[in-house]
């Protein structure tokens, strides 16, 4: 059973950076593509990106596109993301997710996630 405690959030000024860490336990990381999710306040779960088992391939939503950056370690078990020219909009509780399946990719997280962590809060305000 995957485990995922995720960190770095806070409070950052609009075009300011953040970088969140996730960090992985339970199975070898290189087995799993990782993906990154948020949710703010009143507001649906989006997947904004997600990075493949060995890191050869990375995915974005369009909101996100250009200005985050997602990469992974896995000899340390994380994966990172690096949010840069944030806006308001970005604010959101952010957690990563996976499957408890070996060999999951990103595309089969946009049928189901199965394990996620409690996230780490982002808040962009001036």
């Amino acid at each position: 059973q995957l485990r995922f405690v995720e960190s770095g959030g806070g409070l950052v000024q609009p075009g300011g950076s953040l970088r969140l860490s996730c960090v992985v336990s339970g199975d070898t990381l290189d087995y799993y593509a990782i993906g990154w999710f948020r949710q703010a306040p009143g507001k649906e779960h989006e997947g904004i990106s997600c990075i493949s088992n060995s890191g050869d391939s990375t995915f974005y939503v369009n909101s996100v596109k250009g200005r985050f950056t997602i990469s992974r370690d896995n000899a340390k078990n994380t994966v990172y993301l690096e949010m840069n020219s944030l806006k308001p909009e970005d604010t959101a509780l952010y957690y990563c997710a996976s499957r408890n399946n070996r060999g999951t990719t990103c595309q089969s997280l946009l049928e189901y996630l199965d394990v996620w962590g409690q996230g780490t809060l982002v808040t962009v305000s001036s």
